[in-house]
C-alpha cells in the first residue's frame, strides 16, 4: 500500500485500518515519523521501520550533510521501533522462494476517490503494472537523433525526469516503474516548486542532468512556460512528455514545445488501471491535441450508456467511458458492493466504469467531455467534495457544508468550501481555514471560504453542488 506523505494521522489511519496493514515504512522525518507515529495508533500494525536517506548518499555528503544537519531526521524515535540498515545488516542474504502468480496475486493497494469519493483500496495486480509497462514500451516512438526516423524508446538510454510524486500511480508506473523497466536514469525531483521564484530548482535540474523524458500534469508545463527566467535555460535534452491528469491547453502545449523541441502526448487513466489506458501518439503528426488518444494495445475501450452502463452507443454519442484490458484492477478492496456499480459484462467481457463522460471521434480518437460530476482536479490530484465535507462537519460549529471547484490560473481549479453555520454561531475564514489545515492534506484544503445563510438543497435536502457551480460559472463569464 502507497500512502501520502501529506496526509494528516486520521487520514493515514483509516488507510493502515482498511487496507489490514501489519508493516509502515517511513523517513526518519520531524514531520513523517510523528505524524507515523499517531497514525499506527489502534490499528493491526505490528512493526515500524524507520529510513534514512543517510546510507544512500556518498559517504562525504552523509558525513557533512549529518554534521551540518541538513539531513533530515525525527527529534526521537519510540521503542520498539526498527531502523531500516539494522534490519538489512542482520538479513540473511539467500532470499526465500515466493510462488507469485502475477495474474491473481496484488502487488499493490492503491487508495482513491473511486467513482464516489468514498476512499477505496484499488486492488492491483503484478499483471497490471507490467503489461501498462509493456504497453507503454510498444507505443512509445522517439526521435532520438536530429533527422533520424521514430523508433521505440532506447534501453540504457534515456533519463526520466520524477516531477510527480511516486506513491501517485502516474508517477510510480509512468516514471519510476518505467525507468526501472527500461534501465533509465532517474532524477528525483522531491519539491517541483522548490527555489526563488518557484519552480527554479526543478529547471537547474533539467540544465544539470539532461533528462530526455518527462511525465507531468499540465501544471507542470505551465510552471515551465510561466516561469520568468525560463529564456536563461537549455531545456532542449527533453525528447517526449507525457501529459495526464487533467486536460492540456493548447497553447500551454505549443509554448513548451517551442521552448523545448519536445513532443507532449496526453493520455488518461486512472489509479484503478494502473493506470494508463488510452495515448495519444507520441509524435506532432498523428497526435491529436483536445483528445486522449486511442486504447493502448490490448485494451477495449466503449462508451455506454449513462443510465445502465451496459448498453454500447454509436460513435460520436457521449456517454460513460468504459475500460476492459490486463491493467484494470482486480476490484476494490473488500468492496464486493462497490465492485457491483462498477463492472460490467458486456460482449462476454469484464469492463470497468470510469465515471467520465466521453466518446469516439470520427477518426477513433476518444475525447473526455465531462468529468466525474464532483470531482475536483487541483494540479493533478483528485479532491472529492464529500472527503472534504466529511471532515468540514466535524467542526462544532458548522451545519452544513458543500464543495466545489473553481478555477485558478496555477492549479487548474481550487477548493471552494460553502458553510451553513449552526444557529448562533459565529466563525472566520481563517478559523475554518485552520481547522482545515490540521484535519486534511494541502492539495485538499479549501482555499476559499463562503459563509452563506442557507445553502440550495433538492426537495429530500440533499445538498445541490451543482448549483453552486453554476453560480461560479457565471461569476467567471
Amino acid at each position: 500500500m502507497t500512502c501520502n506523505p501529506l496526509y494528516t494521522a486520521n487520514e493515514l489511519n483509516y488507510q493502515l485500518n482498511d487496507a489490514g496493514a501489519k508493516v509502515v515504512f517511513c523517513m526518519d522525518h520531524p514531520q513523517f515519523y510523528p505524524t507515523t507515529v499517531e497514525a499506527v495508533k489502534e490499528t493491526g500494525v505490528e512493526t515500524v521501520v524507520i529510513c534514512s536517506i543517510k546510507s544512500y548518499l556518498p559517504k562525504v555528503k552523509a558525513f557533512l550533510g549529518g554534521l551540518l544537519g541538513k539531513i533530515p531526521k525525527a527529534d526521537s524515535h519510540q521503542p520498539g521501533h526498527l531502523f531500516f540498515d539494522n534490519v538489512v545488516a542482520a538479513a540473511n542474504p539467500q532470499p526465500p522462494a515466493v510462488d507469485i502468480n502475477p495474474v491473481e496475486d496484488l502487488a499493490l493497494i492503491i487508495y482513491t476517490g473511486g467513482t464516489t469519493g468514498v476512499p477505496k483500496g484499488a486492488a492491483l495486480t503484478h499483471t497490471n503494472f507490467t503489461y501498462d509497462l509493456a504497453a507503454l514500451e510498444e507505443w512509445g516512438r522517439l526521435v532520438h537523433e536530429p533527422g533520424a526516423a521514430p523508433e521505440k524508446l532506447r534501453k540504457n538510454y534515456h533519463t526520466y525526469l520524477g516531477v510527480l510524486p511516486f506513491y501517485h500511480s502516474f508517477g510510480m508506473t509512468v516514471a519510476m516503474l518505467a525507468a526501472c523497466s527500461s534501465a533509465s536514469k532517474l532524477v528525483c525531483i522531491p519539491d517541483p516548486r522548490a527555489g526563488n521564484p518557484p519552480f527554479t530548482e526543478v529547471l537547474n535540474a533539467v540544465q544539470k542532468y539532461k533528462p530526455t523524458i518527462m511525465p507531468a500534469v499540465p501544471t507542470i508545463f505551465v510552471a515551465f512556460t510561466n516561469h520568468p527566467h525560463v529564456d536563461q535555460y537549455d531545456l532542449t535534452s527533453l525528447m517526449g512528455c507525457f501529459s495526464g491528469g487533467a486536460p492540456l491547453p493548447p497553447e500551454v502545449c505549443r509554448q513548451f514545445e517551442d521552448q523545448t523541441g519536445a513532443v507532449i502526448f496526453e493520455g488518461y487513466g486512472l489509479s484503478e488501471t494502473a493506470p494508463v489506458a488510452t495515448s495519444n501518439p507520441t509524435n506532432t503528426v498523428q497526435r491529436k491535441i483536445g483528445t486522449i488518444g486511442f486504447p493502448m494495445p490490448g485494451t477495449d475501450i466503449k462508451v455506454l450508456d449513462l443510465d445502465t452502463g451496459s448498453r454500447e452507443l454509436p460513435q460520436g454519442e457521449d456517454g460513460e467511458i468504459a475500460i476492459c484490458g490486463p491493467q484494470v484492477m482486480q476490484g476494490y478492496w473488500n468492496r464486493p458492493d462497490e465492485n457491483e456499480k462498477v463492472f460490467r459484462q458486456v460482449d462476454g467481457k469484464r469492463y470497468f466504469l470510469t465515471g467520465d463522460i466521453g466518446h469516439v471521434d470520427e477518426d477513433g480518437y476518444v475525447l473526455i467531455t465531462d468529468r466525474k460530476k464532483d470531482m475536483i482536479l487541483v494540479g493533478g490530484f483528485n479532491v472529492y467534495p464529500r472527503d472534504v465535507e466529511d471532515i468540514l462537519f466535524q467542526h462544532p460549529k458548522v451545519a452544513l457544508a458543500a464543495v466545489v471547484g473553481v478555477p485558478h490560473e496555477k492549479s487548474g481549479e481550487t477548493v471552494k468550501a460553502y458553510i451553513q453555520l449552526k444557529p448562533g454561531e459565529t466563525a472566520t475564514e481563517e478559523e475554518i481555514i485552520e481547522f482545515c489545515k490540521e484535519n486534511m492534506a494541502g492539495y485538499k484544503r479549501p482555499k476559499i471560504i463562503e459563509f452563506r445563510e442557507s445553502l440550495p438543497v433538492s426537495n429530500v435536502g440533499k445538498i445541490l453542488r451543482r448549483v453552486l457551480r453554476d453560480e461560479e460559472r457565471e461569476k467567471t463569464k
